[in-house]
């Protein structure tokens, strides 16, 4: 089974969500059809943007709209699972748009399998990345600190295609989640890659990185599309 590949580097969030809603349209359109194609995996970075899940709740944002849009920063209400979380630069963001029935996955095991690629990833720096019972994406614990999410993940399946994904903080500036109770959570923290290892690491290699441990964990071949 394949999956193609595509880094959009730098676009706005909703230009893009756009992309990804046109590339499930031809996906379920065809997904009865004979294929060894399971879909795409995108990789992008966005301009600094919020999203609230359609399960979130709105008080999770802790300042005004207009506070956002005069730091330069969009709002949107969204269709994926999940709570409030930023996308911004700095961070690579994921989005899998994929047949599950072709890879012969159920939701849950596709959320487990994209946390296991991040913790994969992750790990090539050295982070001993983890989960959380009841709080989706990757985490890091321990060292008698509270909890910090280096990675969010929120996605939508609808007749077994995906939409939406991941978002892991390489060298994110962390104060934009100072405006969010992110994911919903207020009793924990965030992270990055940069910030666990005090060192600055590209966004291409992490991009690569993540697409060789999705590949893997997936038993899909990945190719530029």
């Amino acid at each position: 089974m394949t999956v193609r590949f595509l880094d959009l580097g730098r676009m706005p969030y909703l230009r893009c969500w756009g992309y990804q809603r046109r590339l499930f349209d031809v996906l379920t359109a065809h997904r009865d059809e004979p294929s060894e194609n399971a879909g795409w995996i995108l990789t992008v970075e966005h301009p600094p943007v919020y999203t609230l899940g359609k399960s979130g709740k709105g008080t999770n944002l802790l300042v005004s709209e207009a506070f956002l849009r005069s730091k330069g920063a969009e709002y949107y209400h969204i269709d994926r699972g999940g709570d409030i979380t930023f996308h911004g630069p700095g961070q690579v963001v994921c989005y899998p748009i994929l047949d599950l029935a072709r890879l012969k996955l159920g939701l849950r095991d596709y959320i487990d399998t994209l946390e296991e690629a991040v913790i994969d990833t992750v790990a090539e720096y050295g982070i001993q990345g983890g989960r959380i019972a009841g709080a989706s994406g990757v985490w890091i614990v321990g060292n008698d600190t509270p909890p910090r999410k280096i990675c969010a993940i929120g996605v939508r399946a609808s007749r077994f295609i995906t939409m939406h994904g991941l978002a892991l903080n390489v060298s994110t500036d962390l104060d934009w989640f100072g405006y969010i109770n992110p994911c919903g959570f207020v009793d924990r923290g965030v992270t990055s890659i940069a910030r666990e290892t005090g060192r600055t690491v590209g966004m291409d290699e992490v991009k690569q990185q993540l697409v060789k441990h999705l590949s893997e964990k997936l038993n899909v071949e990945i190719y530029n599309n």
